[in-house]
């Protein structure tokens, strides 16, 4: 069955636009509410944001349409989508809620949803909720409406839970770290959980607006991080996106550092200390050979999924692994969270610095990546990937780069984007075959 709503993570779009609508948002908490009225117990949903503008009309709409059913709400304000997952298990909630649009600008927000097990729910689940999207739901009776109410110390609670990640008999003394936090979910619990550790922290990206998430900022955009590590010697840049569920990390020499060697670094260490599970790492198609390479000269295996991190984590889960995630910087470590979770990787990557003494600059690189570009073609409407000139663009992209290198071509999940990105030894043939599948799509589209 098709999708209308749900894309690879949760449900996005413009605001104020379909899907993005106070009208579709309290649809959705009808029919989520409804799906998981369950047992005879007073049900719970935990509903968090992050800092757009729009986060206030779709957590209004929400609210009304979860208590219409008869489900109580839980509110926790801005807080990072880790955060909203862990909170939705340990609160014994029926389903978490994260308003965000992750690293999208503001003008956009996204509805997603976690189980009572704080993992983001299933293909099953999704489907049928939208099915009962186009129903009428059974509104509860007026005694049976449910009631909403503020947790205060919700952000307390995450900090915790962020720091018990970290081991107890290190402390972060004598660390200057700069953090920029996207003027997003995570301004006030990272820069707070990097100080109990005992960091000097210097924080970017903590002055929300509602329209300046993500802007020039954060994981997608690191430039003033790299300029504020340099000018003010520091250790380490730390950048989270909006949702705070994806990592970007920037050595003291001010280069910047993907989730690839991040996975990398994390994995060997925890091989090294016994806790790695499953033999291996779980990574996208578009995570580099170098990673793959990298892990199996241990004698560590990298499996391969689709785009998205709730793929990551089903392979996981199935697989008995504990660590995997995307080059993008969404890492996912099993034993401590049950998706991405940026501030709880940094952590891990902070450990291992204070551990060995070294330098970021020495210690963040695991490997020498293969030459990779990655460019991103929109479109209007239609299905640019069936034209014949495109498929052609794209057999002839595979015959030049056999035996030396990939292709990896996919539509965006969130956005209205072909992505183009190709792999290998040679960097002059990885950017002419790049190009010649990109203008061919440009002209379908």
């Amino acid at each position: 069955m098709g999708r209308k709503y749900f894309g690879t993570d949760g449900i996005r779009g413009r605001t104020n636009t379909a899907p993005m609508t106070a009208e579709i948002a309290m649809r959705v908490g009808q029919a989520a509410g409804t799906r998981f009225l369950r047992g005879r117990h007073r049900h719970r949903v935990v509903i968090g944001k992050d800092t757009r503008l729009s986060g206030y009309m779709m957590e209004s709409a929400l609210v009304a349409g979860f208590t219409s059913v008869g489900m109580d709400v839980v509110l926790v304000g801005p807080m990072p989508t880790p955060a909203v997952a862990m909170l939705a298990r340990s609160m014994r909630a029926d389903l978490g809620v994260m308003i965000s649009a992750s690293h999208n600008p503001f003008v956009d927000n996204g509805i997603k949803l976690f189980g009572p097990d704080g993992y983001k729910l299933s293909d099953a689940d999704e489907i049928e909720i939208e099915a009962m999207l186009e129903r009428a739901p059974p509104l509860a009776a007026p005694h049976e409406i449910g009631r909403a109410r503020r947790v205060d110390d919700a952000q307390g609670r995450y900090i915790h839970a962020a720091k018990a990640s970290f081991p107890e008999h290190l402390r972060l003394d004598g660390l200057r770290l700069v953090i920029d936090c996207a003027n997003g979910a995570a301004y006030k619990v990272a820069p707070e959980a990097l100080w109990e550790l005992g960091a000097e922290v210097i924080a970017l990206g903590v002055s929300p607006n509602g329209i300046n998430i993500n802007d020039h900022c954060g994981s997608t955009d690191p430039t003033a991080l790299q300029a504020k590590v340099i000018e003010t010697r520091a250790d380490l840049g730390i950048a989270l996106d909006g949702d705070a569920d994806r990592l970007i990390v920037v050595d003291e020499k001010g280069q910047i550092v993907d989730g690839d060697q991040l996975m990398a670094l994390i994995g060997l260490a925890q091989h090294r200390a016994g806790l790695l599970k499953g033999g291996g790492v779980v990574a996208t198609v578009m995570s580099n050979l170098g990673l793959e390479r990298c892990l199996g000269g241990q004698g560590l295996s990298l499996v391969r999924t689709s785009v998205g991190d709730r793929y990551v984590v089903e392979a996981m889960r199935s697989g008995g692994y504990n660590l995997g995630g995307e080059q993008s910087g969404h890492i996912i470590l099993a034993d401590h969270a049950t998706t991405g979770d940026g501030l709880v990787a940094a952590l891990q990557v902070l450990a291992e610095l204070v551990e060995s003494g070294r330098k970021a600059s020495d210690l963040l690189h695991m490997f020498d990546p293969l030459p990779q570009l990655l460019k991103n073609v929109r479109y209007a409407a239609g299905q640019p990937l069936e034209a014949e000139a495109v498929k052609a663009a794209i057999a002839d992209a595979e015959a030049k780069l056999s035996g030396t290198g990939r292709l990896v071509i996919r539509k965006s999940g969130t956005e209205p984007l072909i992505r183009v990105m190709a792999e290998g030894e040679d960097e002059a043939l990885v950017g002419a075959v790049v190009d010649q599948i990109c203008e061919a799509v440009r002209k379908a589209a």
